[in-house]
């Protein structure tokens, strides 16, 4: 909720995806409806923000779910790819980097642009007040920090994802069914 905050109040439209009542992956046809709030949010997006706790050593299983309901292509058409992506965690306990590092490894997977910037907030039960917000702390700093370096980079990308998404192993299997060179095919596809 709080880099919800953060990005609203730096210009950007935010909603956030509640997992609750997402079945595990491959259990139920993906017209179920949480699955399409989800794929629908994903597709939505230009930047996206993971938080995950960290259990166990890595992310949780709930957010794994997340990342296994959204398909690495639909037709022609890669949900994340090109999208930003800023990865933060928040462990119960001491200082760890576990889970954003398992983030980031998705992220690349996904195809997406990982922000260099991350943010674990180290015993997060003491960085929050009653009404729920961050105190004021250095790692709230840090948290203003990554939301304001992924909208930097999602306004990078904003209108270029496509030359940054063009491949030219896909550029030479589209070319296979036509006469183009994929060495020379425009990179505006």
């Amino acid at each position: 909720m709080e880099a919800a905050r953060l990005l609203t109040r730096m210009g950007a439209e935010t909603r956030i995806f509640d997992p609750r009542g997402l079945p595990l992956s491959d259990s139920v046809p993906a017209d179920h409806p949480k699955v399409q709030e989800l794929r629908g949010l994903s597709a939505w997006s230009e930047g996206q923000v993971w938080r995950s706790p960290e259990r166990h050593g890595t992310i949780t299983g709930v957010f794994k779910s997340q990342i296994d309901w959204i398909p690495l292509e639909v037709g022609a058409v890669r949900p994340t790819q090109g999208r930003s992506l800023a990865v933060m965690q928040v462990p119960g306990g001491s200082q760890s980097f576990n889970a954003v590092n398992a983030l980031r490894v998705l992220g690349r997977w996904m195809r997406m642009v990982t922000i260099p910037n991350q943010s674990s907030v180290a015993k997060a039960y003491q960085e929050f007040d009653e009404a729920g917000r961050m105190r004021p702390s250095p790692y709230y700093e840090r948290v203003v920090d990554v939301m304001e370096e992924l909208m930097k980079f999602t306004l990078l990308l904003r209108d270029r994802t496509n030359y940054f998404t063009n491949r030219y192993s896909e550029r030479r299997e589209a070319a296979a069914t036509t006469s183009e060179d994929p060495a020379t095919a425009a990179t505006t596809r």
